[in-house]
């Protein structure tokens, strides 16, 4: 006679053994083993297991005229065979994109916005082979993110719009008429940044924020803030009389514009010096592909690409080779406040995204 009760549960626990494999694959995905703990892996195994993902990276926010990040992906897809893409977007937009579109695989992200994409489950832990050469303050405990390059605040003149020379202070710039564009100062870090640095020119600090803000309001009503974005098609098309933006971008942003007479310098009396994370998705399709990208930016020859844009390399056993480069000289940095404290940073760019949309929007 047949056990029908025996047979229930015999069949009861091949389907949850079947159910819970399923479930095991859907929460690994096709890279399950890689997005689990890139950091357990051999550099070999994670260029063996790139191979496999399709030969192809989407970056976000990493545009070639930031940062010389166009060199750095040439050289990055002739040395691995990995064609690559970016999609130019904000600090904010990166994470938003990263939490809903797996084919999105690196960023580069103010360091401001960490701590929220740390506590937000979307980033990948990636050490990559230069870890010890990185200082503690420039990375997370275990590789989520990891800054490999800093730069200071600097300005962006456009001679044949503007009366006058580049400024060279914050007080030059409040003694001209011509407008400033410092970007999205709501949701983006450039913007933010520019924000702190003028607190330090106007006697203030990231614990003194006031001192900005009141400058930023006599700028607002004297309708001399752009409203829009400092891009480097905005520049070439004459949309930006003096902007500011970071020392590793000013550089190229004036060499690709040929149409006009540009000017760059450091403000001598309020500049800070903040660097930019590298972050992985940690929903992405293709993490060793972004692992490999971010091995190679902390390479010599990646950190070498960096510091010809006018960008300061992080790693402390690298000395770049300036050859016939034209970037800023150390001692025009001497100045910039260095950024190390990020938790008071993130707090201070949180209070500035607030009073900017209360206080200044609706003055432009």
């Amino acid at each position: 006679m047949i056990n029908l009760k025996c047979k229930k549960k015999k069949a009861f626990r091949i389907f949850a053994l079947i159910m819970a494999v399923q479930f095991a694959v859907m929460g690994c995905g096709g890279n399950g083993d890689a997005k689990s703990d890139l950091n357990s892996m051999t550099l070999n195994e994670i260029v063996t297991e790139a191979k496999n993902e399709g030969l192809h990276l989407e970056s976000v926010g990493m545009p070639d005229s930031w940062a010389n990040w166009g060199i750095m992906w040439k050289e990055y897809s002739e040395k691995y065979g990995i064609s690559h893409n970016d999609s130019d977007m904000s600090s904010a937009e990166e994470l938003s994109t990263f939490s809903v579109d797996s084919s999105k695989a690196i960023g580069d992200v103010g360091v401001a916005f960490t701590k929220k994409a740390v506590d937000d489950g979307l980033l990948l832990p990636y050490k990559t082979s230069y870890w010890d050469q990185v200082p503690d303050w420039a990375k997370d405990e275990n590789g989520k993110w990891m800054i490999a390059y800093t730069g200071s605040t600097a300005f962006i003149f456009n001679n044949d719009l503007c009366e006058g020379e580049c400024p060279k202070s914050w007080q030059d710039v409040k003694a001209g008429t011509y407008k400033m564009t410092i970007g999205d100062v709501v949701g983006g870090a450039t913007g933010q940044g520019v924000v702190i640095a003028t607190a330090y020119a106007f006697g203030g600090s990231i614990d003194n924020l006031e001192p900005a803000f009141e400058f930023w309001t006599e700028m607002a009503k004297a309708g001399r803030i752009d409203k829009g974005d400092i891009l480097l098609n905005r520049i070439q098309m004459g949309e930006v009389q003096c902007g500011v933006s970071w020392s590793f971008n000013v550089f190229s942003y004036r060499d690709l514009t040929k149409q006009y007479n540009i000017s760059v310098g450091i403000p001598s009396d309020g500049a800070i010096r903040v660097g930019y994370a590298s972050v992985i998705n940690a929903n992405t399709d293709t993490p060793c592909s972004a692992a490999l990208a971010r091995e190679f930016i902390f390479s010599d020859r990646g950190q070498q690409i960096l510091a010809e844009a006018g960008a300061l390399p992080v790693r402390t056993d690298f000395v770049p080779d300036k050859g016939s480069v034209d970037v800023f000289e150390p001692s025009e940095y001497e100045h910039a406040v260095i950024i190390k404290d990020y938790e008071k940073y993130t707090a201070a760019c949180a209070e500035i995204s607030q009073w900017w949309k209360e206080n200044i929007i609706p003055l432009l």
